[in-house]
This record gives C-alpha cells, sequence and structure tokens, in this order.
C-alpha cells in the first residue's frame, strides 16, 4: 500500500491559494496517432498553474496538466469545456475553501458531478505547489521505492502491415520492453500475428480496442489467444460492465478496463462482476493522483495487476505517471514512454528518456520536472487569470 493520504482529512500543511492561470499551449505530435476514434496530427493541450501562499507568506508555484483531448471522443470532456467548468465552478469552489491542500481541494470540488480531468488537473497543480513547498518529492510522497519503472510504448493503427511493422521495430530498436497496439475490426487479427511474428514470443505484447467491439465479437476476439498477449484492453463501450465479463468468459487472454474505470468504487463493482482481471490507471480519468493511488491499494488488495496508462501527456504529466507506476502494484509495463515518442521538444528541462528500456523516477521536490518557460511561452495560445 501507498502512503498517500485516503480520504480522511490531511495531516500536511495547508494553504491560501494564490494566482491561478489557464494556459492553452499548442504542440505538434511528430508523427499522427490513430485510435479506433480517430486521428491526432496536435495537441491543444490545458495547463493549470498556482501560487500557494504559505502561513510564512512564501509563494510557492505549481503545475498540472489536464488531458482531455480536443473533443470529446474518448470521455465526455473535452479541452474548451474543461476549462470552462475549471472558471465557471471547480476554481471559484476551491478559492472558497479557505485554507487548502490537494486533497481538500478535492473535496472543495466533490459535490459537482463528472468532469475527473478538469478537477485532476486542479489537484495536480496543487499537488505540485504542496510538495515544492515542503521540500517534499512525488516518490517520497506516496512511498514510492523503485528507482527505475519498464517503458512500453503504445503503437497506434497503421493503415498497411509493412508501415506497422517498420514502426514497430523501430521502438524495438529504441529499446521498449513492452509493445502495446491499437486495434479496431478490419485492423487486429492481421496486424497481431504479423507484429507477435516480429518481436518473437518473449516480448510483452498487448492490445488496445478503445471500445471499437461489441459484444457479439466474442468469437473473433478469441482468435487473439494465439498470440499470447498480456491483455485486451477495452473491447468493448465503457458502460458495458456486464458485456466485459461475459467477454471473459469467451477469451482466454485477460481483460483490462481503461475507459470504464473512473472511481474507486466503480472499480470494485467490475472486479466483483468478473469483468476487470487487469486494471490501466490514468490519474486525469479518474479525477487525479490521489484517486489513483486509492484505485491501486484496492487492487492490490484483491490482487488484481495494474498498469499506468498514457494520454499523450507532456512531461508534466510524464513524470508524474512514472513516480505513480513505481508503487508495488504496477506489476505491468506501463504507457511511459520517452517524451520524443510523441513531441519533437517537450515543455520541461529534462524530458522523459529511456535506458535500457526503463524510466528513472523523477526524486526532485513536487511531482518531478521544472518548466521550459521561454518555449512554453512561445508555444502558449492563450493565458487566462482564474
Amino acid at each position: 500500500m501507498s502512503n498517500a493520504p485516503s480520504n480522511a482529512p490531511s495531516n500536511a500543511p495547508t494553504f491560501t491559494l494564490g494566482a491561478i492561470e489557464l494556459r492553452r499551449i499548442a504542440l505538434a505530435l511528430v508523427a499522427p496517432f490513430r485510435t479506433s476514434f480517430g486521428v491526432e496530427t496536435d495537441r491543444d493541450i490545458l495547463l493549470v498553474r498556482v501560487e500557494l501562499i504559505g502561513s510564512d507568506g512564501a509563494v510557492t508555484e505549481g503545475w498540472g496538466e489536464c488531458v482531455a483531448l480536443a473533443e470529446p471522443t474518448y470521455s465526455p470532456e473535452y479541452v474548451d469545456g474543461a476549462q470552462h467548468v475549471m472558471l465557471s465552478h471547480l476554481i471559484p469552489a476551491v478559492r472558497n475553501a479557505g485554507q487548502i491542500d490537494a486533497a481538500g481541494a478535492t473535496r472543495a470540488m466533490a459535490h459537482f458531478h463528472g468532469h475527473p480531468m478538469a478537477k485532476g488537473a486542479i489537484e495536480m497543480a496543487i499537488l505540485d505547489a504542496q510538495l515544492r513547498a515542503t521540500g517534499t518529492s512525488f516518490a517520497d510522497f506516496l512511498g514510492a521505492t523503485r528507482l527505475t519503472v519498464p517503458s512500453g510504448v503504445s503503437v497506434g493503427i497503421h493503415d498497411t502491415v509493412d508501415s506497422l511493422l517498420t514502426t514497430v521495430q523501430g521502438y524495438m530498436d529504441d529499446g521498449y520492453v513492452r509493445i502495446k497496439l491499437k486495434i479496431e475490426p478490419g485492423s487486429d487479427i492481421e496486424h497481431v500475428a504479423a507484429v507477435r511474428e516480429l518481436i518473437g514470443p518473449d516480448t510483452p505484447l498487448q492490445v488496445d480496442a478503445n471500445t471499437a467491439y461489441r459484444r457479439t465479437d466474442g468469437a473473433h476476439l478469441a482468435r487473439l489467444d494465439a498470440y499470447d498477449l498480456l491483455l485486451i484492453e477495452q473491447p468493448l463501450p465503457e458502460a458495458d460492465i456486464i458485456g466485459h465479463a461475459q467477454l471473459a468468459a469467451e477469451v482466454e487472454t485477460p481483460i483490462c478496463l481503461d475507459e470504464s474505470l473512473v472511481s474507486t468504487s466503480g472499480t470494485a463493482d467490475a472486479i466483483a462482476l468478473g469483468a476487470c482481471e487487469i486494471a490501466n490507471i490514468k490519474p486525469g480519468r479518474v479525477g487525479g493522483y490521489l484517486e489513483a493511488v486509492r484505485i491501486h491499494d484496492l487492487c492490490v488488495s484483491v490482487g488484481i495487476p495494474v498498469w499506468c496508462g498514457g494520454m499523450l501527456e507532456t512531461g508534466i504529466g510524464r513524470a508524474a505517471n512514472a513516480v505513480l507506476a513505481s508503487l508495488p502494484g504496477f506489476t505491468l509495463p506501463g504507457d511511459i514512454s520517452a517524451s520524443t515518442r510523441f513531441y519533437a521538444q517537450d515543455i520541461v528541462t529534462d524530458p522523459i528518456t529511456i535506458h535500457d528500456g526503463h524510466v528513472t523516477v523523477p526524486r526532485s521536490p513536487g511531482l518531478g520536472f521544472d518548466i521550459d518557460q521561454s518555449f512554453l511561452d512561445r508555444i502558449t495560445t492563450a493565458a487566462i487569470s482564474a
């Protein structure tokens, strides 16, 4: 289990909330990234910058990253909507709470339904500032003990098998220890078979359907059993928990949930129903890192393996995810790839890199990054004081 706070009131120092700024930045991807939801070529990213004022008057800055996409395809949230709900509801609620820390901010926002990505970004920024103010690393805050975590890479859908194999071989040459393939009907069995032949039987391989299949596809997906996959991720729509349980009985490959898991209680229900044999934990999807840790602890208690998924994060979220993935329940390689997998230049001064297939867990105060302010200013498209 981790040492992070539960829902009980935090004993951490509290602060007064100072200035808050929402930044929109435009960051191009190094290559188009295709999933069953569509194709992304660049990111419109919403960042949150907060200032916390300590009892001694010292002001500390912290940053959070909202992982909502430009359109509500992966989830109901999208960037413009996240910005609106932050400005109109969430930030005023946190300000009205008075003395605050990350856990207190989450409680202050709890009476608003939904919007976990927006809430998670605010919690993240306050947590970063809180930890920096006390000189504490996120790793120490969580009680993480591992110095490195294995790095997997997520490979988008390709139009041809040949182009897919070229891409996968490049990632193998880069040293990634696990390959994840995005799949959809028509781009699944043949693609998986070719990649398994390329990488051999010993390299971990898994697939991610992003809700592209239906309950009647069990026999088709069972054909993937022949390729010794770690898991099939989110084959059915997120609300179809019973369908995932039925599919788990038809397919030998473990079923992993992603979009379906939005809370600790919901994860517990999915596990109890037999729909979740492995859990993908994405902090933004579940409302922040504190809830992500609670889901991790639940999974550890019932013997469900977990891994850390990715949302094309910048160096802000990528650093924090590397720390989260160093908790003991994260027994499968996550999507914590090098920054250069997605971006030619990152917004942090020390972007995530991989060495011998692993990422070093950040240990500096805060969430483990420092902003490249000059580059950030160049790619900022809007800045709003809240």
